[in-house]
């Protein structure tokens, strides 16, 4: 006679690590994420390895990531130390506006194997070339790093490029004490570059860009105090997809823009011109000229552009799609008629308060063009992310 059957009782917690992995992975609820580790240790220890991002409450980086932290919590040595001993396997990582984290804090950096891709030190106005220092050596995988408004000189940025040739994205915005030195060794050491944020760095005037990558498809200068040869630097890789050069009236005038259309710039498509009052007809033409990819251009505020320079946008940039002209004080009708007749392509026309204007020839705009919106709206910032 067949012994009956035996049957063992089972249930989730004898699931191995693999499995639990796996059902971690499903659950999207940063609660029920939460709810997972708390069932024991050994499903807490998944829950740890399974994190991949970090931020603090007044992280303002990263949004939609959980956050650990409570509001205002002080970040110290001991907090980090604590963390990145739990979540070993970081990604991303951001501390913005954690005003009092020190360089000694960063030195946790470099004893845990976290593979670090995202670094965000935004407002972190105790962290020096020193903690840079720390980050290079601690970091080597590191892509993108954001030290808006930070302390920090040429020499960290040297040590920076030094140990992470990966990175691709750099903001230090807003960072006096950096100069083109720094900005040089980070365009010569980092071949993968693609995007650098220098906007308000009173020391940078562009000529530490040139020879750089052709990968570098984004650079943001914002009231930058740039130079001719700057300018020819900015553009020398010839890969630039975006670039914001507002308000550079302040310290140029005459063609000096034209170096934009001289070849360099051929795949450009977005440009920010906002208020730069002294770019002219010659800057404008060489441009539309030599940037045919163009599909958003903000000429606000530009009161140097005539009828010359509206005429060459019509018909020369065949595949714009945007074109902001609030406040430009000469554009006249003749201006916007050739705007109309050209420009086939274009969808949005911000146009808000002008001087030479008259209501007819806008009136006769809309009834030709009746396929592009007028908008009123003046917008300073333009492009992805804005």
């Amino acid at each position: 006679m067949e012994e009956p059957l035996s049957f063992t009782r089972t249930s989730i917690l004898h699931l191995p690590n693999d499995c639990l992995f796996i059902v971690f992975q499903f659950l999207v609820c940063s609660s029920d994420r939460e709810s997972f580790g708390l069932t024991c240790h050994r499903w807490l220890n998944i829950q740890n390895t399974c994190r991949r991002s970090l931020q603090f409450h007044s992280s303002l980086a990263l949004p939609n990531v959980s956050s650990l932290s409570q509001s205002g919590l002080v970040v110290s040595a001991f907090h980090l130390h604590r963390l990145l001993t739990r979540f070993q396997h970081l990604h991303y990582l951001s501390l913005s506006c954690c005003s009092e984290l020190s360089d000694s804090c960063l030195t946790f950096l470099q004893f845990y194997p976290s593979k670090l891709l995202y670094l965000n030190l935004d407002c972190c106005f105790g962290i020096t070339d020193h903690g840079l220092l720390l980050v290079a050596a601690g970091c080597s995988s590191l892509e993108v790093i954001s030290l808006y408004r930070c302390n920090i000189t040429d020499a960290g940025l040297e040590t920076l490029a030094n140990g992470c040739s990966a990175l691709k994205h750099l903001n230090i915005s807003y960072c006096p004490l950096v100069s083109d030195c720094g900005l040089r060794s980070v365009s010569q050491s980092c071949c993968q570059l693609e995007a650098v944020k220098i906007s308000h760095c009173s020391g940078v005037n562009g000529t530490g860009f040139k020879g750089c990558s052709p990968t570098l498809t984004r650079i943001d200068a914002d009231s930058c105090n740039l130079v001719p040869e700057g300018i020819m630097g900015i553009v020398s890789g010839g890969g630039l997809e975006y670039l914001n050069v507002s308000r550079v009236n302040l310290w140029i005038s005459g063609p000096t823009l034209a170096v934009i259309g001289a070849g360099f710039a051929a795949r450009l498509k977005i440009l920010n011109l906002w208020l730069c009052r002294t770019v002219g007809d010659e800057s404008i033409a060489a441009i539309a000229r030599g940037c045919p990819l163009l599909q958003e251009w903000n000429l606000a505020l530009c009161h140097g552009v005539r009828i010359a320079g509206w005429q060459s946008i019509g018909i020369n940039c065949n595949k714009l799609e945007k074109l902001h002209v609030n406040r430009c004080r000469n554009l006249c009708d003749l201006g916007l008629q050739a705007l109309r007749e050209g420009c086939k392509r274009l969808l949005v026309l911000y146009i808000g308060r002008t001087w030479k204007l008259s209501a007819t020839a806008i009136e006769v705009f809309k009834i030709c063009r009746g396929n592009v919106e007028i908008s009123e709206e003046e917008i300073m910032f333009i492009g992805p992310g804005n």
